[in-house]
């Protein structure tokens, strides 16, 4: 049963500080940027509706359904708590934390480092202006709209809201401000007095806020209860500020064991780097019970158990992922970002399911050059996958993290404890079928993964992330010359360039005239060798195109195969 009661933001404020107003642990944390916390109070100020708030209610001395923590008063996470016994009655917000968290610190906090204003000139017929700022220097002087008073008058919303809650007198703060900033033009003074007169309205003295309580019935079993407020939170998802899918997950599964809200938390902050995100993590949980299609209706209290009861497992686990990753010289790519976690999955999958213990799992690649079976035909499947771009959208019913997790997952089961089966995996490829190859040739190098290539042409040190693709013959000059747009736009054309080079000096310049001018190119064999650039120094005219890409081709080839013997 709901039962709404209507609140004025100052009092809600109030029990959120006095932690009558919490956090489940189903909660995930504040997503909200500054500008969308600055519009709440415009919306405010005006009047307008911004939705209700749902909690549940829980009675003092009771057991709460779930752990939960306290609002944040500076934008930081705070851990939940375990708690057996509640001191006083409390509110779990399940809907509209983002709001609630924003007047919290807006009105008594701040969010990375900075303080909310508000600009006492505001026009009301247009906009009520707040803005978070560290430096009270660093605000806006002048307005950009077309408004009555052109400048701005920023004024600390914490220092408004305790000067009208100690005088609850609304014309008594104005004309103190008035006074203290010697404001005599007439407009000014009365836009001032507006500007307060509303902030004291809607934050101060209307019940502006509806809050819906949710009385849970104690009577029924503890996980029925929970699954029934998670699927409410689920449902009232489906507006205001939208959970991913995986979000929805974890809100399901911290509803299970609130000892996941740490591990999850605990997992991402040691492993961003290499791509692990709770989408990813969650993904992981999963394969590694069997099951690469677990829906969200089928989510159990055994998943969560699972993850819990095997959480050091998967630590060491990830952390021999890690050391995988950086003996394979494969860290830097992952941590460039928005590389597909997928092979990870199933790197990890072997490791974990290996029978030896944590601490020798945790320091299973110390040795990795003389003495393990499985780091060679890892990075040989890892190479080769990548090289192929194979977990990128392949055509022919091949959908990565559909059809290829599904099959993968079907063959590496089967060899828990074993080898690491690279041919085996290599055979999902080819059988399916996609284009899958471990021959590579001038033939078939522009079907590959340019990402990866790149990466490897420049010995696994360079990456896209600080440099431009650059064609190393210009595109205006060989389609003078009427070379095809696909040999023009090859990797047998194409290098790595710093971002000012390539659109400062070097643009659109012949390539013989751009290397052999020391202004531009001071060490040439250096540049020679590190782009793969052929010497024969008669193939470096435009006209000479074909010759040129075919024996860069060999270059590229080559270096490949440096990796991949």
């Amino acid at each position: 049963m709901a039962i709404w009661k209507t609140y004025r933001v100052a009092d809600a404020v109030t029990e959120i500080d006095d932690e009558k107003f919490v956090l489940p642990v189903i909660q995930r944390s504040l997503v909200w940027e500054e500008e969308k916390m600055e519009l709440l109070f415009d919306t405010l100020l005006k009047g307008d509706s911004f939705g209700g708030i749902m909690v549940i209610e829980e009675e003092k001395d009771t057991k709460p359904l779930f752990n939960y923590r306290p609002f944040t008063k500076d934008g930081n996470f705070i851990p939940s708590r375990e708690v057996e016994k509640l001191k006083q009655q409390q509110f779990f917000v399940i809907d509209g934390q983002q709001r609630l968290q924003t007047f919290y610190i807006g009105l008594k906090g701040s969010i990375n480092g900075k303080v909310l204003y508000f600009d006492l000139f505001s026009d009301y017929n247009l906009e009520y202006e707040f803005k978070f700022e560290k430096d009270e220097n660093k605000l806006p002087k002048k307005s950009n709209e077309n408004r009555e008073i052109p400048e701005h008058f920023w004024y600390p919303v914490k220092e408004l809201f305790i000067r009208l809650k100690e005088t609850n007198d609304e014309d008594q703060v104005a004309e103190e401000i008035i006074k203290e900033n010697s404001i005599e033009d007439e407009n000014k003074k009365k836009q001032i007095t507006k500007n307060i007169k509303a902030f004291y309205k809607n934050v101060i003295t209307a019940e502006t806020l509806g809050i819906s309580k949710v009385v849970i019935n104690k009577s029924l079993p503890e996980l029925e209860n929970r699954q029934r407020i998670v699927e409410l939170f689920r449902r009232l998802n489906d507006g205001g500020t939208r959970l991913s899918s995986f979000d929805l997950v974890a809100s399901i599964l911290k509803g299970f064991s609130w000892e996941m809200e740490g591990f999850l938390k605990e997992m991402l902050e040691k492993y961003q780097d290499i791509g692990l995100t709770q989408d990813n993590l969650i993904k992981l949980i999963f394969l590694l019970q069997d099951n690469h299609n677990k829906e969200m209706a089928s989510i159990e209290a055994s998943d969560a158990e699972f993850a819990i009861n095997n959480s050091e497992r998967i630590k060491a686990t990830i952390k021999a992922l890690k050391d995988f990753l950086e003996c394979s010289k494969t860290f830097d790519y992952y941590k460039e970002g928005n590389r597909s976690f997928i092979p990870l999955f199933f790197i990890s999958y072997h490791l974990f399911h290996k029978q030896i213990d944590n601490n020798a799992l945790m320091n299973y690649f110390n040795n990795y050059e003389t003495n393990n079976h499985d780091y060679q035909p890892m990075k040989d499947w890892l190479y080769h996958s990548l090289i192929n771009g194979v977990f990128r959208s392949k055509g022919v019913g091949w959908i990565p993290y559909k059809t290829g997790v599904r099959k993968l997952l079907e063959v590496i089961k089967n060899h828990k404890n074993q080898n690491f089966p690279k041919d085996e995996l290599f055979k999902v490829y080819i059988e399916h079928p996609i284009t899958f190859t471990t021959e590579y040739s001038s033939d078939n190098l522009d079907q590959l993964d340019n990402t990866f290539v790149f990466y490897l042409m420049y010995d696994r040190t360079r990456t896209l992330r600080t440099n431009d693709i650059d064609h190393i013959m210009p595109i205006n000059i060989l389609e003078e010359e009427g070379f095809d747009w696909n040999l023009i736009n090859s990797i047998k054309n194409l290098q790595l360039l710093d971002y000012g080079t390539n659109r400062g000096a070097k643009k659109g310049k012949p390539f013989k005239e751009w290397i052999n001018n020391p202004e531009y190119v001071k060490d040439k064999s250096n540049y020679i060798k590190i782009h793969l650039i052929p010497s024969d120094e008669t193939l470096w005219e435009e006209d000479k195109f074909k010759e040129f890409i075919e024996e860069r081709a060999k270059l590229i080839i080559s270096k490949i195969k440096e990796y991949v013997k």
